[in-house]
């Protein structure tokens, strides 16, 4: 019983243990295999692509035309036939005011000018006689000079009365508003049967409606300092919309401000993109992005940048650019040439071709940095006679 015992005990913890070494043995090869997938590349191939390098900026929607629609006479709201949304030809009728209160002065003031008329003919009737009677020294100069008096007096009545029926019929003409241009209703706040002022009124009259064109939108963006050298007029820019997911539109660069501003801590200058056509989806207030095409390049030589080092040459007096490119088991610096670069990639004019490989690091820099062995295919040269330079080149990427 006792060895049977011992045997089984020693099948449990056999057991046991088995198991704890299999799950062990996953867990290492996981954890190499997430290491593997982590791990930082060293390497990259040249390859032939496109390079595009624009700047971003971003900006609020808004429309190109806006007004506040206020009357130019007090009055109170008779028809008011649109509302929010509603899309308003020019020349529609936006809002009519009550002018029952003019239409009445306007019958009164004809009247007042009817008599004015015949008060007029009267005194130019007086006026002739008498002076025919003062030619023929029937009259006394007294009475002649009256009656030119009065004939001139009922001249200026006529006069006076008939520009006070212009004004009405000028206010009558006010009291029925029609659209400016092709518009859209932003806001509406007022309605029918409220009483408004004039725009010659307090607080500039009472705003009844708010239109805009919304098929021409303006962006109004704060473009930083470094940037908005690289803006010109009529410039195309490409915009996308926050709210419209897929949706590209090109804009035009229509204003630049020639003084920097101060926005959220950052100094620019203030931009107006001019939208045309915009899709209908687009709505003003809305959040738009902004690219700002700088440099292109179509299938051309590329490498990364983080493989394109720089370095001053004492010779040329000037900075180099090179690369570590692999040739068999070895690294080969190569002095390169770039044109065209984005934030990832540069266009490679001279010194490598598509399908080389290229270091990530400076195999001579980490050479002396880690004092190793020499690394294949690289012979650092040796240190000249005579006193050490102060300061060795200084190598950037």
């Amino acid at each position: 019983m006792k060895s049977l015992g011992i045997l089984l005990a020693v099948l449990i913890l056999g057991g046991g243990g088995w198991v704890g070494w299999t799950r062990w043995q996953q867990e290492q090869v996981a954890t190499k295999a997430a290491a593997a997938a982590n791990a930082r590349p060293v390497e990259a191939t040249v390859e032939t692509r496109n390079i595009r390098f624009a700047v971003s900026a971003a900006g609020e929607i808004v429309p190109a035309d806006q007004v506040s629609v206020r009357p130019e006479v007090n009055g109170k709201i008779e028809k008011l036939p649109v509302d929010v949304g509603d899309s308003v030809k020019q020349g529609d009728l936006m809002f009519q005011l009550d002018d029952r209160d003019l239409r009445i002065q306007q019958s009164s003031q004809k009247n007042s000018i009817e008599r004015s008329r015949l008060e007029l003919e009267q005194a130019e009737r007086n006026f002739r006689r008498a002076e025919e009677l003062f030619k023929g020294h029937l009259v006394a100069q007294e009475v002649y000079d009256d009656s030119r008096t009065t004939f001139d007096l009922a001249k200026n009545s006529l006069s006076n009365t008939q520009k006070a029926l212009d004004l009405i019929e000028y206010q009558l003409l006010k009291t029925r508003v029609t659209a400016p241009f092709d518009c859209t209703v932003l806001t509406r706040p007022v309605s029918v049967g409220q009483a408004v002022s004039g725009s010659g009124g307090f607080n500039s009259g009472t705003e009844i409606l708010t239109i805009a064109n919304l098929n021409d939108l303006i962006i109004n963006a704060h473009i930083n300092q470094a940037d908005v050298t690289r803006l010109h007029m009529n410039q195309d820019v490409e915009v996308t919309v926050e709210a419209v997911p897929g949706l590209k539109i090109i804009g035009k660069v229509e204003r630049v401000a020639p003084q920097a501003t101060i926005k959220n801590n950052i100094k620019g200058f203030a931009a107006r993109i001019l939208l045309k056509d915009v899709d209908k989806r687009v709505r003003p207030g809305m959040t738009a992005n902004i690219s700002i095409p700088v440099a292109s390049a179509e299938n051309v030589v590329a490498a990364p940048l983080a493989a394109v080092f720089t370095e001053y040459n004492p010779e040329l007096k000037q900075q180099e650019r090179y690369a570590w490119v692999k040739s068999g088991e070895e690294w080969e610096r190569r002095v390169i040439t770039i044109g065209v670069s984005d934030y990832f990639f540069a266009e490679v004019t001279g010194g490598l071709k598509a399908g080389d490989v290229v270091a990530f690091e400076d195999k001579a820099k980490n050479a002396k940095a880690t004092a190793a062995p020499v690394v294949a295919g690289f012979s650092p040269k040796p240190a000249a006679s005579g006193p050490a330079t102060s300061k060795s080149p200084t190598v950037t990427r």
